[in-house]
C-alpha cells in the first residue's frame, strides 16, 4: 500500500531553508537545532545543508559563493545542481526571516518518513513468525522510540518561561497527588535533606554489597506507594519471588529466614495474611527480568507510565547488571567503562524523558574495603566515572558495625556506643543542595530500615 505513494517531503520547504541560508547565513543559528543533513528529502538539498554544517563548524561565511566553492571541494558541486541550482534557491526565496518556519516542516516531514520506514521494520520482523513473542515486541517497540530519541534538540527558553514552570512546580508540592510534585521516600530526616525525589532525577545508592541497598531502595519504593505514588521495579539480582518475600517480611514484621522456611507462630501468620492484603492493594510493579538492557528497560517503563496506573518513582537493582548494547550483541569484550557511561546516561535520559526519579543502586569498588575507617566516596562507584557526573544525588550505605566488632569498637572509641545496626545515609553529591548525612536502624532480620528515635544519638 505504502509504495503506491510518495514518502511525505516537502521540496519547497527545503528549497526555502537552503535558500534563507543563502540569503542571510545567520539564519542557519535559527535551524541547525531543527534539522539534520538527513532530514532533507531531495538529495540536492541534503548535499546542500550538509555543507552548509561545514562552512559553519569552520566558522567561514556562508552564501551562494562559499557553499558552491564548499561543494566544489568535496566533488558534490554537479550532484547539488551547480551555480544555477543555487542561484535558483534565492531568487524562489523571498525573506530569511521565516527560516525557522520552512526547517519545522523540513523536520516533520522527516519525522513522518523514519514512521513509515518504522512501520516497514515492525512488519519485517512480524513477518519473521519467531517463537519468542516478548522479544519480537521489545524489538517492535526498539525501532519505534527510536523515532522518538531523534527528535529535534531542545533550545533555550526565557527565564520568565522556567519560572513560570518553579511556580507551577512550588505549588504541586502542597498537592502530593500533582504528577509533578516529588516523591517522598517515607524517612523524614532524609526528605528534609533532598526536599524529596526531584522528578527528571537519577539518585544512585551505593553500597559495598551486604550492607542492604537493595533493602533501602525497596523500603523507599514501599513508602513511596502507600502515599500513592506508582513504582516500577527492575529486579535485575533478585526474583519477584524473593522480592515479594523480603517486602512481606518486612511489612509483617517476622523474620525473614523463618519467613522463608514456614517457621511462624500464628500470630505471626495472621500479620502475614493482613499484610497480603495491604501490600496486595500497592501500586508496585516488579519484573525481575534478569538480562535486559537499557532499551528494553526504557519501553517497559514508557508502557507502565502510558497505563492508567501512571508512573511515579523507578527502582533499578543494580546498574551493573544492566546490559549495555555491546552485551545485548553479543560484544562481550569491549570496554566496560564505556558501555557503563553509556548505560548511567541512558537511565538519566529515561529519568528527564518519563519525567519520574529513578533511584539506581550500584556496587562499590573494592578500594574501600582497603581504606582506613571504610567510609565511602565518589570515586568508589564502580566501573566508571560518569556514573557520578550523570547523578542528581549520589548516597551510600556506611555501617561502622560491619568493620568493627564491639571489642574493637571499645577499643578505638571507649566513649561511644558501639553503634549496633545503625546505617548512615551519606548524601555525598546533592545537585540540588546541601550534601550531608542521616542515621537509620537497620533491622537485619526484618531486612528493613527504621527512622531513629528522637532520643537516639549515635
Amino acid at each position: 500500500m505504502y509504495a503506491e505513494q510518495l514518502l511525505p517531503h516537502d521540496v519547497a520547504a527545503e528549497e526555502a531553508v537552503i535558500g534563507s541560508l543563502l540569503i542571510d547565513g545567520d539564519s542557519f543559528l535559527h535551524v541547525s537545532h531543527l534539522i539534520k543533513s538527513e532530514d532533507f528529502y531531495r538529495e540536492r538539498n541534503r548535499l546542500c545543508f550538509a555543507a552548509c554544517i561545514d562552512l559553519f563548524q569552520r566558522s567561514e561565511a556562508i552564501d551562494q559563493v562559499t557553499l558552491a566553492r564548499e561543494l566544489s571541494r568535496t566533488g558534490q558541486l554537479d550532484n547539488a545542481g551547480g551555480m544555477a541550482y543555487l542561484s535558483h534557491l534565492v531568487s524562489i526565496t523571498p525573506t530569511s526571516t521565516h527560516a525557522e518556519y520552512y526547517a519545522q516542516l523540513v523536520s516533520r516531514t522527516a519525522t513522518m518518513r523514519r514512521l513509515i520506514n518504522a512501520a516497514s521494520r515492525i512488519s519485517a520482523i512480524g513477518y519473521e513468525d519467531t517463537d519468542d513473542v516478548e522479544t519480537t515486541l521489545r524489538q517492535a517497540e526498539d525501532v519505534l522510540f527510536r523515532v522518538r530519541a531523534d527528535r529535534p534538540e531542545r533550545g533555550f527558553i526565557s527565564l520568565r518561561q522556567i519560572y513560570d514552570q518553579f511556580l507551577e512546580d512550588r505549588a504541586a508540592i502542597a498537592d502530593p497527588m500533582d504528577d509533578s510534585a516529588p516523591v517522598m521516600s517515607g524517612y523524614n530526616d532524609l526528605d528534609e535533606l533532598l526536599g524529596g525525589m526531584q522528578r527528571s532525577d537519577m539518585l544512585i545508592l551505593g553500597a559495598r554489597p551486604g550492607l542492604g541497598k537493595s533493602a533501602l531502595a525497596i523500603n523507599v519504593s514501599l513508602h513511596a506507594a502507600k502515599n500513592g505514588a506508582t513504582v516500577g521495579i527492575f529486579s535485575l539480582e533478585m526474583s519477584r519471588e524473593q522480592l515479594a518475600l523480603r517486602i512481606l517480611a518486612g511489612d509483617a514484621e517476622v523474620d525473614a529466614h523463618r519467613l522463608r522456611l514456614g517457621l511462624y507462630t500464628e500470630a505471626e501468620e495472621q500479620r502475614i495474611i493482613d499484610s497480603i492484603g495491604n501490600l496486595s492493594d500497592l501500586p508496585v510493579y516488579i519484573d525481575d527480568t534478569p538480562f535486559q538492557g537499557i532499551m528494553e528497560m526504557r519501553s517497559k517503563a514508557r508502557r507502565l507510565s502510558l497505563s492508567p496506573e501512571g508512573l511515579d518513582l523507578i527502582i533499578v537493582d543494580y546498574l551493573q547488571l544492566v546490559q549495555g548494547q555491546a552485551q545485548s550483541r553479543g560484544r562481550v569484550g569491549e570496554n566496560r567503562v564505556q558501555e557503563i557511561s553509556e548505560i548511567s546516561r541512558s537511565i538519566k535520559g529515561i529519568a528527564r524523558d518519563l519525567r519520574v526519579p529513578i533511584v539506581t543502586c550500584s556496587q562499590l569498588s573494592r578500594v574501600v574495603e582497603g581504606r582506613p575507617g571504610h567510609r565511602p566516596q565518589l570515586s568508589d562507584l564502580r566501573d566508571s566515572g560518569s556514573i557520578e557526573q550523570d547523578a542528581d544525588i549520589v548516597m551510600f550505605i556506611y555501617r561502622e558495625d560491619v568493620y568493627y566488632t564491639e571489642e574493637e569498637w571499645q577499643q578505638h572509641f571507649p566513649d561511644r556506643a558501639y553503634p549496633r545496626n545503625i546505617a548512615e545515609i551519606i548524601v555525598a553529591k546533592h545537585r540540588h543542595g546541601p550534601t550531608g548525612s542521616v542515621k537509620l536502624r537497620f533491622r537485619n532480620n526484618l531486612v528493613r530500615f527504621d527512622a531513629l528515635g528522637r532520643d537516639e544519638d549515635f
